[in-house]
């Protein structure tokens, strides 16, 4: 006898389970586009991280460099002859007056060419001398032709004379008349030509003499300096200072203007130092800076700018504003604090390595919980050695990651554990 199967009302959960799980499904796709995060995530100890809190305080706009003490004025040691030393009178350290010789040279090619223009000088004097001489003789010789000229010219004339008041009378003749005063005027023109012969040489001699007198004065002078150049072969010190390097050696040959050498000007000090290349176009003369020396705080003034920059760094020398340090000495090295500004209130982060891997354009924001940080961009001014001026993109008591990002700087959350 057949018996008659009931049908089960209710969930059945082998029979359903596929509908179950389709739905499951789809809440989890719906929530997933809905409320996740696709940002990539990445989980980080909480103690491998630098966690800073974000500050508004007062900014201080300087920058801490490190800086060398040199001498306020260092001079070069270069002769003005060439020549091979055959005495060091001073040794290095030594303190010099001005004027002190250092070393001595010798020069046999300079000691022949001051022969030579002595020599020369001598035999345009005596050139010069018999020149006068003949030049007077030529003028006696020209003044007695004048002379002689200047008689015969009164007789012609005379003798004209005296044949005019004979012709007048009919006495002589037109032949014997016209004689005369044909001889009275070449004598009359004779004159003439001489004087003005005599009035161009004169003004020619005079010339050539004066040419002749600056050519002689010239040779005095170069004789003069030639002889200078003999003294110049003693190098002497051009300040008063401390002989801080000579690099000769008894016997060697220095060439005129090397460099042999240098006074170290120690009246005063100056510190040089150099400066990232970022701060260049806000360094300028006249600003200060200071730096601590035992329990005193020192200023200084900025008194030069290089503008050359050499391996992203450039020179800044500094003057001393006020007194020195107790024995201060050359090679010094002092840790300088450049005010580039004055003090100003703004937003603060501590300095951190997070810098190298973002450049200041974003960093990782801790939310309220302290249990994740988000990547936010941001905006940085100003640096100094302990903070970054933030412009954009953070409040003050807001906590941000300040460590290094090499790990983890492709990611968008980092999960704090």
């Amino acid at each position: 006898m057949d018996r008659i199967i009931e049908r089960k009302r209710g969930f059945q959960w082998k029979k359903h389970w596929p509908w179950v799980a389709g739905a499951a499904f789809l809440l989890f796709v719906v929530y997933w586009l809905l409320f996740a995060s696709h940002a990539s995530t990445l989980r980080v100890s909480a103690e491998d991280i630098t966690i800073s809190e974000v500050s508004r305080a007062e900014f201080k706009d300087y920058v801490r460099t490190n800086g060398q003490v040199l001498p306020i004025q260092v001079v070069q040691i270069s002769p003005e002859e060439g020549g091979i030393v055959v005495e060091k009178v001073v040794e290095e350290g030594t303190m010099v007056h001005r004027g002190d010789i250092i070393v001595r040279l010798s020069n046999s090619s300079l000691d022949l060419q001051i022969l030579n223009a002595e020599a020369e000088l001598a035999e345009k004097q005596n050139l010069l001398r018999n020149t006068q001489v003949a030049m007077l003789q030529d003028r006696l010789n020209n003044q007695t032709e004048q002379a002689q000229l200047d008689m015969d010219t009164q007789r012609k004339q005379r003798n004209y004379e005296q044949f005019l008041q004979l012709y007048e009378r009919g006495l002589v003749s037109n032949e014997d008349f016209l004689r005369a005063q044909e001889d009275y005027q070449l004598a009359q023109q004779k004159r003439s030509l001489i004087s003005r012969r005599l009035q161009q040489d004169s003004i020619y001699r005079t010339v050539q003499m004066d040419q002749m007198e600056d050519n002689l004065d010239n040779m005095r002078r170069n004789v003069v300096l030639v002889r200078q150049r003999k003294d110049n072969l003693e190098v002497r010190s051009a300040i008063d200072g401390e002989l801080g390097l000579l690099d000769v050696e008894l016997g060697q040959s220095i060439q005129p203007g090397q460099k042999i050498g240098q006074i170290n000007d120690l009246s005063d000090y100056k510190v040089q130092a150099e400066i990232d290349e970022h701060y260049i176009d806000r360094v300028r003369q006249g600003l200060t800076a200071t730096f601590v020396r035992g329990d005193r705080t020192y200023q200084l003034q900025v008194r030069k700018v290089y503008p050359e920059v050499r391996q992203g760094k450039f020179r800044c020398d500094f003057i001393f504003r006020g007194s020195r340090p107790e024995n201060i000495r050359t090679g010094q090295t002092y840790y300088l604090d450049l005010e580039l500004g004055q003090p100003e209130q703004a937003v603060l982060i501590p300095r951190g390595t997070f810098f190298q891997a973002t450049g200041g354009q974003w960093i990782f924001v801790l939310d309220k919980s302290d249990s994740k940080a988000y990547r936010r961009n941001i905006r940085i001014g100003r640096q100094n050695p302990q903070y970054y001026e933030v412009l954009e993109g953070l409040e003050p008591g807001e906590r941000v990651v300040t460590s290094g990002y090499e790990a983890f700087s492709n990611n968008e959350v980092l999960v704090i554990r």
